[in-house]
């Protein structure tokens, strides 16, 4: 065995035991329901309005595809992708990877990402969506961490049903370390 592969199976074992003792926060079924309820709000406020829903890569990528699902009327998706985690456990400065193709100007956007923490890279795209002259604009995010950090004073997603204290949480879209978006709650590491 090479020593990449010794590597790669000591970490295979640290994200499996990561997993074994995480404390699950929200549970699949409760992510589900919020998800239902989500919906619905959007659909009572934007199902006439033809929006365009884009999904913050990497993390929105499961919140997007599951409130998706549940939308019976027309829509656009695209994505564009900003972080300031680059595979950290800290936010950084902001990062573009990807502008969006489908232009917003006119548009009644939403925004769709996994959790609302700082904020910054959520501010730094809705200022984007003002540039670009979107005729409306909403953010939908599974969560929303309660601290008192926020980048904008009072800053709050248009959609969102579930809270978490202020812990490292991953799944469901998250991840720790690049790894454990799939899982399919909300889970925090023991001790962070």
């Amino acid at each position: 065995m090479s020593r990449f592969d010794a590597d790669f199976y000591q970490s295979l074992a640290d994200m499996r035991h990561l997993m074994d003792h995480a404390d699950c926060l929200i549970s699949h079924e409760q992510v589900e329901r919020a998800l239902d309820r989500m919906a619905e709000e959007i659909t009572r406020d934007l199902g006439d309005k033809l929006p365009v829903f884009y999904c913050v890569m990497n993390g929105g990528l499961i919140t997007t595809g599951h409130l998706l699902t549940r939308l019976g009327f027309p829509l656009e998706v695209d994505y564009l992708h900003a972080t300031r985690y680059r595979g950290g456990m800290r936010g950084g400065e902001l990062f573009w990877r990807v502008s969006p193709e489908i232009p917003m100007a006119g548009r009644h956007v939403v925004i769709v990402d996994d959790i609302l923490d700082e904020g910054a890279t959520l501010a730094a795209i809705l200022a984007y969506c003002r540039e670009a002259g979107a005729a409306s604009m909403a953010t939908a995010v599974l969560v929303d961490k309660q601290h008192e950090r926020k980048a904008v004073p009072g800053l709050k997603a248009d959609y969102c049903s579930l809270e978490v204290a202020d812990r490292f949480v991953f799944g469901f879209g998250m991840d720790i370390k690049g790894y454990w978006r799939n899982a399919p709650g909300i889970f925090a590491p023991q001790g962070l």
